[in-house]
């Protein structure tokens, strides 16, 4: 409120001016018909001294008499008629003056009541870091969030993959200590949009590691619970955030997550510099390049950095394909082992891109792949999976869904 003072006081006190400078006028200045008879009367003087050195004759000497002393007369006339200088009408002035006064305030006031928070206290840097800091302590929790967040729209899954994850959850339940299986949950679950059984499921393949968990398994479990409370980071999902970036301080998904965490407590400034370190690390593909680099710059701003530009965003890698050397390898291969290594390297593909994530071009060829092999049903987990990771990009998503139909898992 002390702002909406100063500015209005302010504005108050450059009308007064204007408007006392507006009554005053010229006061201090001379009239112009008193500068004219000063002119005039030395030229009468001026006569008087050509004459007596003889420049001009009496003749000539007496019409510029006459000539200049009409002048004079005119300019005594034109004095007495100037009351008070060049001052202006004091009755104009007022009026002029209150309108000034009410164009400067009520100007400032509308701009403000547009532009600022009228009443809002003021807000120094360490109050916002400290109230930050507070929300962020005092925030929402994962319980909450996810009690309240929408219901996240999902495309109807295929049937037969509904089955085949029901029976997964009953071999898990049965095993408890199978740690390919609750991986493997987790992920379909995710896959579905069941969430919270997603990071329940990958929090048990964590506690099966038995301290052997990567920092991806941890940015797998936060990014479940996100998605679980509606894109909403909670404290919960933080310590998560902390498990994966102690283990890899350049784990892409964590590095996004904790960036999102500071921007939704207040602190875009460090989100800046989180994000800034992620675009560093980010491939061709990862599914958060385009809003980082969409909104690093407004970051950037409330950073301080002015002239900050975002680095050229990292072009698409090759397809990684078997090399001159697989290929020499399998013609020497019986049927049965070719198939075996054919089956290792989808193996090896569908664990890369459940781990890193990959290009849609990378999608649709393990999604082929599967096909080939006649695998339809991990083909279709797989391209459930990619309708999740693909929907916000409509041509990423066309470009997998052709692989699918090729697969024989959609239409």
């Amino acid at each position: 409120m002390l702002f909406t003072f100063v500015a209005i006081g302010l504005a108050a006190v450059i009308a007064a001016m204007l408007t006392l400078t507006l009554m005053r006028g010229r006061s201090g200045d001379e009239p112009p018909a008193a500068y004219d008879l000063r002119v005039y009367r030395d030229q009468l003087r001026e006569v008087e001294k050509d004459l007596a050195r003889g420049v001009i004759t009496a003749d000539e000497a007496g019409r510029i008499r006459t000539e200049v002393s009409r002048r004079v007369l005119d300019a005594d006339r034109a004095l007495k008629d100037q009351h008070g200088g060049a001052q202006a009408p004091r009755g104009a002035s007022l009026v002029a003056g209150a309108a000034l006064l009410a164009v400067l305030l009520g100007g400032t006031w509308g701009v403000y009541r547009t532009t600022g928070s009228p009443g809002y206290p003021d807000q120094p840097f360490k109050a916002r870091v400290d109230e930050a800091a507070e929300f962020r302590e005092t925030r929402m929790r994962q319980a909450q969030a996810e009690a309240e967040a929408p219901p996240i729209p999902m495309p109807a899954p295929d049937p037969e993959h509904l089955k085949l994850v029901d029976r997964l959850r009953e071999v898990v339940a049965e095993r408890n200590d199978d740690l390919r299986g609750y991986l493997l949950l987790a992920r379909n679950e995710a896959a579905l949009g069941n969430f919270q059984a997603a990071y329940a499921a990958q929090s048990r393949a964590i506690e099966l590691k038995q301290g052997r968990a990567t920092a991806e398994d941890y940015a797998t479990k936060a990014d479940m619970m996100v998605l679980a409370a509606a894109g909403y980071v909670s404290p919960e999902a933080e310590d998560v955030l902390e498990d994966a970036l102690n283990r890899d301080p350049r784990n892409g998904t964590a590095l996004y997550y904790w960036g999102l965490m500071h921007i939704q407590t207040g602190r875009p400034d460090i989100a800046f510099r989180v994000w800034r370190e992620l675009l560093s690390v980010s491939k061709a593909g990862d599914p958060w390049l385009e809003q980082v680099n969409k909104e690093i710059r407004d970051l950037a701003w409330y950073a301080g950095e002015d002239d900050y530009t975002p680095p050229p965003l990292p072009e698409g890698e090759a397809l990684r394909g078997p090399s001159a050397e697989d290929m020499e390898a399998a013609a020497e291969m019986s049927p049965e082992q070719r198939q075996e290594m054919i089956r290792n390297m989808v193996a090896n593909l569908s664990d890369r891109l459940a781990r890193q994530g990959g290009s849609p071009e990378e999608w649709a060829q393990l999604i082929r792949a599967l096909g080939i092999l006649g695998d339809r049903t991990q083909a279709g987990a797989i391209w459930t999976e990619a309708q999740q990771v693909f929907a916000p990009s409509p041509e990423a998503l066309e470009t997998v869904r052709a692989a699918a139909v090729a697969a024989g898992v959609t239409e």
